[in-house]
């Protein structure tokens, strides 16, 4: 009969995924077990995942139409900033909600570096595409160059980084998958 200490020590050896905290931490019961359900769900389909998929493509456009008046200085791309960075920051709302419940309702994603980090990074990029937004209100183009540029630019980093925690979240956590684990941890 094996001992608990020989399984743990076979489970660890046998991960497909490093441990390198706090960047990457793996769990192999997280990775071994079905998955926690996303606290807000459709027919069992989890609506974090597809919620942030607009605010990512708002904010990202922004940035591209901040490049493009910065290289034309054409009102067309001023204004359309204006209104992509309004649509990602109500977008971003929206998927902040949602993703807060799960933080909130599921312990796993509190124990994880990840989720803290995913959490912190899209507090501040919220509060960045408001303060960029603000911004532009009343001139759309006075305060592109530089302010408004480099204020996207960093919310588009932020971004990339903040979507690789979800998916760490995601992928390597199964937290908001369909599955029938437990919302605490394994």
């Amino acid at each position: 009969m094996e001992t608990t200490e020989t399984t743990s020590s076979a489970s660890s050896a046998s991960s497909p995924f490093p441990n390198i905290p706090p960047v990457i931490e793996t769990d192999d019961r997280e990775y071994r077990d079905t998955g926690v359900p996303s606290t807000v769900a459709i027919a069992g389909h989890p609506l974090h995942p597809l919620s942030v998929i607009f605010p990512i493509a708002f904010l990202a456009a922004a940035l591209g139409s901040d490049f493009g008046y910065w290289l034309t200085r054409d009102f067309f791309w001023a204004r359309a900033s204006i209104w992509l960075i309004g649509l990602g920051l109500g977008g971003g709302v929206i998927a902040a909600a949602i993703g807060l419940s799960d933080f909130l309702k599921i312990e796993r994603v509190r124990k994880r570096n990840a989720g803290w980090v995913h959490l912190i990074l899209n507090v501040s990029i919220l509060v960045l595409t408001l303060v960029n937004f603000l911004l532009r209100l009343g001139d759309a183009e006075a305060r592109i160059v530089p302010w408004g540029l480099l204020i996207s630019l960093v919310v588009g980093t932020l971004t990339s980084i903040s979507g690789w925690f979800g998916a760490e979240l995601s992928y390597r956590h199964k937290i908001g998958v369909v599955g029938a684990g437990s919302r605490r941890y394994p």
